[in-house]
């Protein structure tokens, strides 16, 4: 199966809410693994020490099959982590944690309250994100004579390919990166357009961008 690129928050958010004299603050970061998120986590809690809970999810990787996360932090099982996980399941968004931190005012909500506060307020905090792709790329190594340069060069932005490295001895050697469902087209774009001459090898891993 081909990797996929798939949306991701850009940077960091916050928005707050009052319910029945309750403040939920949401905050929502990228994250790129577990520990990101967990350190995510202890970062929201150090930052308000006093509020009653700091319930929280996380997605670590692609969205619906990344490491996946939740705590209901002291508020009845089910009300607060699940809910929260579930939105985001829903957002389509990979790589992301929200935490979302209850100052209690007093007036309990009920299960369905609380349900309804914490996925609303991970729901906000959703639809305020600035979203970008994360682009599965392929690095790859290819070997031309000099009188090809010119071609390659004006092939990279149509296959939006970036040079890394280049050295030059009797034939011209370019390492270069692009999107993985690119690398296909321009191998046998390069074939045809250097009648076979091109060297090329192609790394097996995908580089996350």
């Amino acid at each position: 199966m081909k990797n996929k690129a798939y949306p991701i928050p850009k940077k960091c958010t916050r928005i707050e809410d009052n319910i029945k004299k309750s403040r939920f603050i949401c905050d929502i970061c990228p994250i790129a693994d577990r520990q990101e998120a967990k350190d995510f986590i202890v970062s929201i809690k150090k930052e308000f020490p006093d509020a009653r809970h700091h319930c929280s999810a996380y997605i670590a990787g692609p969205p619906n099959t990344g490491d996946m996360g939740m705590s209901d932090d002291g508020e009845p099982q089910g009300t607060a982590g699940k809910p929260m996980l579930q939105v985001l399941q829903g957002s389509g968004i990979g790589d992301i944690a929200v935490v979302v931190t209850r100052y209690f005012g007093g007036i309990l909500l009920g299960t369905g309250g609380l349900v309804r506060a914490y996925s609303g307020a991970v729901q906000q905090g959703i639809e305020s994100l600035d979203i970008v792709m994360k682009v599965p790329m392929r690095r790859l190594t290819l070997e031309i004579s000099y009188a090809q340069e010119g071609m390659l060069r004006r092939m990279l932005s149509e296959f939006s390919a970036e040079i890394e490295e280049q050295s030059f001895g009797s034939a011209i050697m370019f390492t270069l990166i692009m999107p993985s469902d690119q690398v296909e087209l321009f191998s046998d774009r390069i074939v045809e357009d250097t009648n076979g001459t091109a060297e090329m090898m192609i790394e097996d891993m995908d580089i996350w961008r």
